[in-house]
């Protein structure tokens, strides 16, 4: 199961298409909007959250709430861009003064334009931006549908917005989940929370913007998924990639991470247990649900670094790619922090990984004969 998406942030549309993709899968439209929504909300956005309200468009591949066994095309509208139709059209001569030339540090901006030739820095970041990553959350709807049905859930929680980290006592995986989403930057410790919000209003207040850290969980992933075998079909491999592809996400650890660098052996390595009808199990879980490649049977989590957004409303110098003069970086309408909605597009991301994982071990055809193998599987390996 793959995807692939196309648009541009002011353009008419993104447009996923999630190929790949069994029979049987029951598709809820209203369950990808709310994904849609948890990904537009969180202290910290900007005004671009105020215009949009995405919904998803499924245009193929699902017939009367289930998947039919095609490729699953989806549209998300963009109702801003009514306000651009002069500066996106798809058609005529360009207009003077639209072209933007002053790269943004930290931005696809110049490596962009470097990259293609262009003069106009708006051709790179009109799909550098993260407004592409609605699309994506739409796409990831289709595999956390999948997922829903092998027993497998996703879920994230914010860690930390610039220097303000949240606390807690015990396994990641307790964090409540309900305090998660009735907060506004998905901390379920309220304290931090409220701490966060003032650093992201003084970040506002200062022209700055903020970054953070979040956590990815799946539970419900049999052991097994994944491959010693290949580098290439290493889960741990594909999802630290897919989380690394979400935009300004700089860094990637599973489970304890860069801290285990730091002890030894028998403080990093999880014990092995056995009971009678669970099966083999860790008595800890400091491996993050991943050894050699594979899924061990434990959640896997995942934490992820943000780096604060390169839009910044007092900018850097910069360099003017056509008269090559010192200038500002050019400012456009962005999100002072958007480290909350970044954890909602991993889930997505996250969601795929682990699910080609399971088309790979389990088939591809049907959901029900995907079920049926898995539940083999699981009675083996009692």
């Amino acid at each position: 199961m793959r995807y692939t998406t196309a648009g541009e942030s002011h353009g008419r549309a993104l447009t996923a298409i999630v190929t790949r993709v069994p029979a049987g899968i029951h598709v809820d439209p209203a369950a990808i909007d709310a994904d849609l929504a948890r990904r537009q909300a969180g202290y910290g956005r900007g005004g671009r959250q105020r215009i949009e309200s995405d919904r998803v468009s499924i245009l193929s591949g699902v017939r009367f709430g289930k998947t039919i066994g095609t490729p699953v095309a989806m549209g998300v509208a963009n109702k801003d861009w009514d306000n651009w139709l002069d500066v996106m059209a798809v058609t005529g001569d360009k207009p003077d003064g639209v072209a933007v030339t002053q790269p943004r540090p930290g931005h696809a901006d110049l490596c962009g334009v470097l990259k293609t030739g262009s003069d106009d820095i708006r051709d790179i970041l009109e799909r550098a931006s993260a407004r592409e990553t609605a699309a994506r959350v739409a796409a990831g709807g289709i595999a956390k549908a999948f997922l829903a049905e092998l027993g497998v859930s996703v879920r994230s929680f914010v860690t930390s917005i610039g220097d303000v980290a949240a606390s807690w006592h015990g396994d990641v995986t307790e964090v409540d989940s309900e305090l998660v989403e009735l907060s506004d930057v998905r901390c379920a410790d309220e304290d931090a929370a409220a701490r966060m919000r003032l650093a992201i209003d003084d970040a506002r207040t200062r022209g700055e913007s903020l970054g953070g850290t979040f956590v990815v969980i799946a539970e419900g992933v049999v052991p097994g998924i994944g491959s010693y075998a290949e580098a290439d079909l290493r889960l741990d491999s594909a999802i630290a990639a897919a989380l690394i592809s979400i935009p300004a996400i700089k860094g990637v650890e599973f489970g304890d991470g860069f801290a285990a660098a730091g002890r030894v052996g028998s403080l990093v390595h999880d014990e092995i247990t056995y009971a009678t009808g669970r099966g083999f199990s860790r008595s800890t879980n400091r491996a993050g649900g991943l050894e050699g490649g594979m899924s061990n049977g434990e959640p896997i989590i995942a934490r992820a670094a943000m780096k604060p957004i390169p839009t910044l409303m007092r900018p850097l110098s910069s360099v003017d790619i056509v008269t090559r003069e010192v200038v500002d970086a050019s400012k456009e309408r962005s999100d002072v922090c958007a480290v909350p909605a970044a954890a909602v597009v991993a889930e997505s991301e996250l969601a795929f990984a682990i699910a080609r994982g399971m088309l790979a071990k389990f088939g591809g055809d049907d959901v029900d004969d995907i079920v049926a193998a898995l539940n083999r599987y699981k009675e083996r390996i009692l």
